[in-house]
């Protein structure tokens, strides 16, 4: 490098040697270069890392817990429906009996088609001819079908049987040719229940029918549910002569003939 001075010719800067060499690795003084990058704006690093530019910290996404949120859902879905029932069975429950019978689908109401037919209380002996069967009510004997859920394996009198139904029994026939399981499902729903009876019955126009005193349903299988509704709703209500009316002390015998019983039961025992 040269000074130029003015008036003057250029002269070069003395340089002194002090007789030391730079120590390996380092430049000597006055051959640094500025690192590429430094300079104004570049930050300095000093003690403790001040200075330094923050790092924004990264936000890692974990997800929505999907697994407490469907549980809480299905359990809120349960109370309600829970709760939804309990309205909707108190609600049917405080229907009257009527009412209730009324919304069984396929049932036939005689007291309201026939209010002659199930006045009660008309005792007649030998056969009596009914319009309707098996028989819902109307004229009977004076000696009633034993009704304390007796499965008789043979037809029974109509005579006797509606006697019963005046009492407050369900009675259940069926085809004689219904299949055993049939059978035997209906007899699970009638075996040592009060006020219930079954018998196959000769010429039904369906497979299974069940009658109560004014009533009467008609279904093709077991399985039907209006069964069980048809009995819960009935069986004892449909009496016309009160809950308290025997099933007991009944005749027991098979055959579709009615028995002369005479006049052997007093007025209180008899309806």
């Amino acid at each position: 490098m040269s000074i130029s001075t003015p008036g003057g010719p250029e002269r070069r800067p003395t340089v002194v040697s002090t007789g030391k060499k730079p120590a390996a690795g380092r430049p000597a003084a006055g051959d640094r270069t500025a690192k590429p990058g430094a300079g104004k704006g570049t930050p300095r690093q000093g003690s403790g890392g001040k200075g330094r530019k923050p790092i924004t910290p990264v936000k890692v996404s974990q997800g929505r817990a999907w697994g407490p949120t469907a549980l809480i859902t299905a359990v809120c879905l349960l109370a309600v429906g829970i709760v939804g029932y309990a309205v909707y069975a108190a609600a049917q429950g405080s229907k009257p009996w009527e009412k209730r019978a009324a919304d069984i689908k396929g049932i036939v109401d005689y007291r309201d088609k026939d209010k002659d037919l199930v006045k009660g209380g008309n005792h007649q002996q030998g056969p009596v001819k009914y319009t309707v069967l098996p028989p819902v009510a109307g004229p009977h004997n004076p000696a009633w079908q034993n009704c304390m859920g007796d499965v008789y394996d043979a037809p029974i009198a109509n005579e006797h049987a509606v006697h019963s139904l005046e009492h407050g029994t369900v009675w259940i026939t069926y085809r004689p040719d219904l299949p055993a399981d049939q059978v035997a499902k209906l007899k699970e729903k009638v075996v040592g229940k009060e006020k219930l009876m079954l018998s196959p019955y000769e010429g039904l126009d369906k497979p299974i029918s069940l009658q109560a005193w004014g009533y009467q349903l008609k279904v093709d299988n077991a399985d039907d549910k209006r069964i069980d509704e048809f009995i819960k709703t009935l069986r004892v209500n449909a009496s016309i002569e009160g809950p308290n009316a025997l099933c007991t002390q009944g005749v027991t015998a098979t055959g579709t003939t009615p028995r002369d019983m005479g006049n052997q039961m007093s007025d209180q025992t008899q309806g």
